[in-house]
């Protein structure tokens, strides 16, 4: 093994030897400090089922490492679980966890000199969190995925954590009782492992897996299955051999394998976080990359899987299907994806694929035929015009109607806005307008996921359009428009919409806007004034104070 490594510190003189004495108090022996030092990022915790089977995995690769040839240090990272906090204040910290789980992989893994990083994440912020810090590091590193959850059962349907969501909506409406509420919500989440369907989480373990920064078929697996630990090992394994090569991520994480990762995540119809992230991850790693380039890649890519929350299936149905590979096998011969990037394996996309069928199994429907698909172009649109001048990003899987011009319900916050859905004051043809949910205002970029699934659950999905400064769940669906930009804390046009105005969203045209004339719209701009910061201090104030737009990515080193 080479001997260029940055922990070779720790072996060097007499003046190292109270580095040799700490490390020794946590098992070296003498001729472990010839080798290689790899951090374990673990994001365990008991907080969520996304990351309650995550020390078991750590554990695994410790072990891979030690066969390996390298010395192991496990730490820990933080998590917040989206789906508990959805709908509180505490959804604020959510986008929050993402910056301070990037910057302390970073402070552990620079401040004691690793020489590579193996990362195990579940709930949504922990992969975007750690690639962030891999890119900016650049130091041998791969990311394992602590898995998905399997799906529950009632009445003969799969169930997520989102048909909970829905159910509230339902039952608030009359057209569930209690009983059915409360059999859902027992049924949703079965065991361990991240939120089943195609959500954020799904989302972005998948375009982790397509940009060659994970191991194929590991994004799909469930986390309670044999499989997803001797995986993690394997990655360890994999891992001790890129440090061996000194294969960084700076040359996998290139222009080339983020497009590919974007295919993807238009391909499974994934979250519309995933734009916000990859917007961030670019940035981490020096990589030019901005919203249009989502619509350029949305135009030619279709929508092959029927995944919820739009569609039927969840991500073991998928794994089952092929996978991840699948997927990509079918993009790759279509043209739609480049098979000359570099993975973590050193092996090209091309190589990894070569032996994947070029059609997906015909005993399945998860996976459409290329020729036959779920929508012929990618479902996450960058709209923009006088509402977001900057732009916004529209998730239109499943939209019925592809445009939507109504009269403005304007609310200055999630809560204003759920209850009156809740209480059946939100009528076809109405727009939304949550807003002061942005980055900076919130601050924390909320997700929407209960307002939107309140929507359809009162039965409102196609009738009714959501427009936001804030953020939405992967498990949203419908005629929904969120990460407006410029934001309305800093006085973008959302600030500045008035109930009655009329909206325009129109999918086809990529457009966002109030139809009022520019001179009503810089007349309403000189009066508005600023708010007051909502914190000031803790980690929100200085979030707020940090944070950059969404349309770059809400990324707090810009």
């Amino acid at each position: 093994m080479s001997e260029n490594f940055r922990s070779k510190v720790v072996t060097q003189g007499a003046q190292r030897s109270p580095n040799r004495a700490l490390l020794r108090a946590v098992g070296f022996q003498d001729e472990d400090f010839k080798k290689a030092i790899v951090g374990v990022a673990s994001a365990y915790s008991t907080i969520t089922p996304c990351n309650i089977g995550i020390n078991q995995l750590a554990q695994r690769a410790e072990t891979g490492i030690k066969l390996a040839g390298a010395m192991p240090q496990i730490f820990g990272t933080i998590t917040v679980s989206d789906g508990i906090s959805m709908g509180t204040e505490g959804m604020k910290y959510s986008l929050v966890s993402r910056e301070v789980i990037a910057d302390s992989i970073e402070t552990v893994c620079n401040g004691q000199s690793m020489d590579g990083v193996i990362a195990i994440g579940g709930c949504d912020k922990n992969m975007p969190g750690a690639m962030i810090a891999m890119a900016r590091m650049n130091i041998p590193a791969i990311f394992v995925y602590g898995g998905t959850i399997k799906p529950g059962r009632y009445q003969e349907r799969d169930l997520t954590v989102v048909s909970c969501f829905e159910a509230v909506g339902q039952y608030s409406s009359g057209k569930i009782d209690d009983e059915e509420l409360m059999s859902v919500e027992h049924r949703a989440c079965p065991g361990a492992g991240s939120c089943g369907g195609m959500f954020t989480a799904n989302t972005m373990s998948s375009a982790f897996e397509a940009m060659g920064m994970s191991l194929p078929y590991s994004s799909t697996m469930a986390a309670e299955d044999d499989e997803k630990a001797d995986s993690t090992e394997q990655s360890a394994r994999i891992l001790v051999e890129a440090i061996r090569n000194q294969l960084l991520p700076r040359q996998i994480i290139t222009r080339k394998s983020i497009e590919n990762a974007i295919s993807v995540v238009m391909a499974v119809g994934g979250s519309t976080n995933a734009v916000l992230h990859f917007l961030a991850i670019a940035h981490a790693a020096g990589v030019k990359l901005n919203l249009d380039d989502f619509e350029i890649i949305r135009s030619r890519v279709p929508v092959l899987c029927d995944l919820k929350p739009s569609g039927t299936y969840v991500a073991t149905d998928l794994h089952q299907a092929g996978g991840i590979p699948q997927v990509m096998k079918m993009l790759l011969v279509s043209g739609l994806l480049h098979g000359d990037c570099i993975t973590i394996t050193g092996k090209t996309i091309a190589e990894i694929l070569e032996d994947v069928p070029n059609e997906p199994p015909t005993n399945q429907d998860v996976i459409r035929p290329i020729n036959k698909p779920m929508y012929t172009q990618g479902h996450l649109a960058i709209l923009k015009g006088n509402l977001a001048t900057e732009g916004a990003v529209a998730k239109i899987t499943g939209v019925k109607n592809p445009c939507i011009i109504g009269p403005a319900r304007v609310f200055d916050s999630e809560e204003e806005c759920l209850d009156a859905i809740l209480a059946g004051k939100i009528k076809a043809g109405d727009v939304i307008i949550i807003r002061y949910e942005g980055p900076i205002g919130g601050p924390g970029m909320r997700e929407m996921l209960a307002p939107s699934s309140a929507i359809i659950g009162a039965g409102l999905g196609g009738a009714v359009g959501l427009i936001t400064d804030g953020r939405f769940s992967g498990g949203t669906y419908g005629m929904v428009v969120g990460h407006v930009a410029p934001e309305a804390a800093v006085g973008g046009a959302i600030a500045l919409v008035e109930s009655g105005d009329i909206i325009t969203i129109d999918t086809n045209s990529r457009l966002l806007q109030v139809n009022i004339s520019d001179a009503e719209l810089a007349s309403r701009r000189a009066k508005w004034q600023p708010r007051s910061p909502r914190y000031t201090k803790g980690i929100l104030a200085k979030y707020a104070k940090l944070v950059s737009s969404s349309s770059v990515g809400a990324v707090t080193d810009f």
